[in-house]
């Protein structure tokens, strides 16, 4: 039986074993990187990257926000 299929916020790219992924948990006041754990992936707004590279697009993007 397959687990839980992840999919990256940035390609798109699924994995149901989402090895070295991140989690991103955010707010408008606060952002945190995570390393990759199913009670991360499964909180409330969390965010899956399939890597380092993907995560941090979404880092910049957090941060143009509030220059906007």
């Amino acid at each position: 039986m397959k687990g839980t299929i992840y999919r990256c916020e940035i390609c798109g790219q699924e994995s149901d074993n989402p090895v070295r992924w991140l989690v991103i948990q955010c707010n408008s006041e606060q952002l945190t990187i995570l390393k990759w754990t199913t009670e991360a992936a499964e909180a409330p707004h969390a965010r899956h990257y399939c890597g380092e590279q993907h995560a941090q697009v979404y880092v910049s993007r957090w941060l143009e926000s509030f220059c906007s």
